[in-house]
C-alpha cells in the first residue's frame, strides 16, 4: 500500500501534452500535500504520451503512474475505470482529484463506485482541516439554490475524491529542473472492457476564443430577456474584445449555447474583465467568475446579490444602460487610437 498517504491527480492529456485543467488541479494538489506531508502523484492513461510525465513533474508531480496501451488511445469508459480503480485498490491513496471535464465527469464516479468511496462533484474550493486530530479534505460546493456554501467531508472511506471545474484554481508556475519517478503499469484488460468503443472523435472548429481563455467575458442573465435578443450584448462583447456567455436560463431559452454557460454546472472563468447583464447573482452563477480580476454588474434591482461581488454596480434598465455603456467604451477605445 505504497500510496496510503499520497495525493493523486488524474492527468488528462492530448497530443502529447497535459491539459491545462490537469495542471491547475496539480498545483492545488501540491498545496494540499504540503499541509498533509504527502507527495503528489499523477495517473496517466492513454497511448503515446511519453513526454507528459516530464511536464507533470514541472508542475509538481513527484511520481507518475503511466498506463500506456494502444487500445487506450481514445477514452473508453469501462477500460479506463477498470485500470484506474485497480491502481487505487493496490496503492490506497488518501486523496484523488479529477478535473470536471467531459472525461473526468464520466470517469470519476465510475472509479468511486468500483472502489467503494464517496465523490464530491463540481467543487469550488478544496482545503485541509483537522477533525479529531485527523486531517480531512474539505470539499466546498454551492448549496440550497446557490444561497450558501457547504463543506463535504469523507471521514471513513478512502480515497477522498472530488471533481473540480477547469479554471477554479490558478495555473502554477512550472519548475524546469523538477523530476518525477515514472512507474510503467501494464493494462490488465480483455474484450469485456471494450464492449462500447469510440470509433471516431470529431471536434467542432472554434469560432471564438474558448470561454476559459477569454480576456473579457460579457454574461447575460434572465434580466436581459427584455432586450429581445443578443445583438446588444454581443455588441458590448465586441467592444471590449471579449466573449459572450450567459446563465443557465439563457442557455435553456436558446440564447446562449451550452458551452458558453458560466457557473457551477458550466464554465469557470478567470478573465481580466467580467460584465454581468441582468443576472441576480445566485452563487451557482457567481462561483463561475470568482477569479475574474474586475467585475461590472448591471441590474435593475438595487438589492440584487450580484452587487455584493461586483467592483462596479450599475442599477438601471438594460435597455437604457447597455447602449450607453457600449457607446462610451467605443469612444474610449477611439480616443486611445
Amino acid at each position: 500500500m505504497t500510496g496510503k498517504n499520497e495525493t493523486w491527480v488524474y492527468a488528462e492529456q492530448k497530443a502529447g501534452h497535459a491539459s491545462k485543467a490537469t495542471l491547475q488541479l496539480l498545483g492545488k494538489a501540491v498545496e494540499l500535500g504540503k499541509e498533509t506531508g504527502s507527495p503528489t502523484v499523477c495517473v496517466l492513461v492513454g497511448s503515446g504520451a511519453q513526454g507528459v510525465p516530464r511536464e507533470l513533474a514541472a508542475y509538481g508531480a513527484s511520481k507518475v503512474y503511466v498506463v500506456d496501451d494502444p487500445r487506450l488511445e481514445l477514452y473508453q469508459s469501462e477500460a479506463y475505470a477498470s485500470v484506474v480503480a485497480g491502481l487505487v485498490k493496490e496503492h490506497c491513496p488518501e486523496i484523488f482529484l479529477f478535473a470536471a471535464t467531459d472525461v473526468g465527469e464520466d470517469l470519476a464516479p465510475r472509479v468511486a463506485a468500483k472502489v467503494g468511496t464517496g465523490l464530491t462533484a463540481h467543487c469550488i474550493d478544496l482545503r485541509i482541516e483537522k477533525r479529531d486530530g485527523v486531517p480531512l479534505l474539505h470539499q466546498t460546493v454551492p448549496a440550497w439554490g446557490g444561497g450558501m456554501r457547504i463543506d463535504i467531508v469523507c471521514p471513513k472511506h478512502r480515497p477522498q475524491m472530488a471533481t473540480v471545474k477547469p479554471g477554479v484554481f490558478d495555473l502554477p508556475v512550472p519548475k524546469s529542473d523538477s523530476n518525477a519517478e515514472v512507474v510503467d503499469v501494464p493494462a490488465q484488460l480483455n474484450e469485456k472492457h471494450f464492449r462500447a468503443r469510440t470509433i471516431e472523435v470529431k471536434e467542432e472548429a472554434q469560432r471564438e476564443t474558448p470561454l476559459t481563455e477569454a480576456d473579457a467575458v460579457v454574461a447575460v442573465g434572465w434580466g436581459a430577456y427584455s432586450l429581445g435578443g443578443i445583438q446588444c450584448p454581443q455588441e458590448l462583447a465586441e467592444a471590449v474584445c471579449g466573449t459572450l456567455a450567459g446563465t443557465r436560463p439563457m442557455v435553456d431559452s436558446g440564447w446562449i449555447p451550452p458551452d458558453r454557460m458560466v457557473g457551477q454546472s458550466g464554465k469557470v472563468v478567470s478573465s481580466r474583465l467580467f460584465i454581468s447583464l441582468g443576472a441576480s447573482g445566485a452563487m451557482h452563477f457567481t462561483s463561475g467568475f470568482e477569479r475574474a480580476k474586475f467585475v461590472v454588474a448591471v441590474d435593475q434591482n438595487p438589492k440584487a446579490p450580484i452587487f455584493q461581488v461586483a467592483d462596479i454596480g450599475i442599477v438601471g434598465d438594460l435597455r437604457e444602460v447597455l447602449p450607453c455603456l457600449t457607446e462610451e467604451i467605443k469612444k474610449q477605445k477611439s480616443s486611445k487610437g
